[in-house]
């Protein structure tokens, strides 16, 4: 298997005009592409607004949920209050205890594929690793993940039917928050039965918007983050050894990874007055896209960007987002990610590429290169 021939497709456009004007189900939207710009736009939240409701994803999710997913879909006030309420439990990744278990989790869900033949990486270990993972944020048992990996890579466009995708997970949830509003407990269903927000208790319609987000978001960037690292090292198995030998560097290496792989191509903003993006005119209500994927290899910021430098520090990558809604949960990802390296290098001795199929993502006249649909592969233990 070979790099993907263009990691940086964006770039031609990027060096000259700065935006891409590409066509989303019939939604002409201007795609931000340089680092500066698109660091600046998700800073101006009043001009670049993610108080839109299933529109900030791209393309929009109106056809498979209803509800407002808090709190990446609301601007501040309300996204540093709903923000706030959550970091207890998204930031238990940041301790040793907890890394310690998912260090344990990576190795036992590991252990089996060793010397088992061929291996499809993408359903077959990163699917229910991140579904197992979840389990240990959220307070859950890890019997709860048999039914999250029936659901897919991605929560809704995994398949034919994405509104039957969003009504089983809009069911599901409901499920949960009434069990916890019957017998609270301290999983993040209970969590949420005793937070308050401006004084008072959430709605059920805020709980299930934070449980939507909890379900669908970081679900297939970190699904396929695992996937890519994978199929380097197949291919680059001597940087492997020097991590293991030097597991210090590892942070870094991880942080090279999302910038290099930019699981979330981008995201949108809605414009709640006209304004003009790269010479386009943006209507009220209409959107624009932060393109993280372009501004990650922006030769302005970073050296020889199509190269992947493990060791590349600084490394200001917006690959976790940027300004006020940084992602929530990079913590969970990067915990997972370096443990995943580490286990690779402890457990392995050689990973034997068998086949892959890529998936693509188009935007108009770009195309870019992004992930796997099936990754196949042939693990030997160390």
């Amino acid at each position: 298997m070979t790099d993907p021939l263009d990691r940086d497709p964006f770039a031609p456009i990027r060096r000259g005009e700065g935006v891409l004007l590409a066509d989303f189900e019939g939604e002409p939207i201007p795609m931000i592409l340089g680092h500066r710009a698109v660091r600046q736009a998700a800073k101006d939240w009043q001009t670049f607004s993610s108080d839109a409701p299933c529109r900030v994803p791209i393309p929009d999710e109106r056809g498979v949920r209803s509800v407002r997913q808090l709190p990446i879909e609301a601007d501040p006030p309300l996204h540093k209050a709903a923000r706030d309420l959550l970091k207890p439990i998204f930031m238990q990744p940041a301790s040793p205890a907890y890394a310690a278990r998912i260090e344990a989790l990576v190795a036992r869900v590991l252990a089996p594929l060793l010397g088992a033949g061929e291996v499809e990486i993408v359903r077959g270990f990163a699917l229910p690793l991140q579904s197992l993972a979840l389990t240990h944020l959220l307070g859950m048992p890890e019997s709860a993940a048999e039914e999250w990996i029936g659901w897919g890579i991605h929560v809704f466009r995994d398949g034919s039917d994405s509104a039957e995708k969003g009504s089983v997970l809009d069911r599901y949830i409901r499920r949960q928050i009434a069990a916890a509003r019957a017998e609270p407990g301290d999983d993040l269903f209970g969590a949420m039965t005793r937070m308050r927000l401006d004084g008072r208790p959430l709605t059920d319609e805020e709980m299930i918007g934070i449980a939507n987000l909890t379900f669908a978001g970081g679900r297939d960037t970190v699904i396929t983050a695992i996937a890519e690292i994978i199929a380097y090292f197949a291919v680059n198995r001597p940087a492997l050894e020097l991590l293991r030998a030097e597991p210090k560097r590892i942070a870094a290496a991880v942080e090279e990874f999302v910038r290099v792989t930019s699981p979330l191509t981008h995201i949108g903003r809605v414009c709640p007055r006209e304004t003009e993006v790269g010479g386009y005119r943006v209507a009220p209500d209409a959107r624009v896209s932060l393109c993280w994927a372009s501004a990650n290899f922006d030769e302005t910021v970073f050296d020889a960007p199509t190269e992947i430098r493990l060791d590349r520090m600084p490394n200001p990558h917006l690959g976790f987002g940027s300004g006020h809604h940084n992602c929530l949960g990079a913590a969970q990802a990067r915990a997972i990610l370096r443990a995943l390296i580490r286990q690779l290098g402890e457990l392995t001795s050689a990973i034997d590429i068998l086949s892959h199929e890529r998936g693509c993502e188009n935007f108009g006249t770009v195309a870019r290169e992004v992930g796997f649909k099936s990754l196949k592969v042939r693990l030997h233990a160390s």
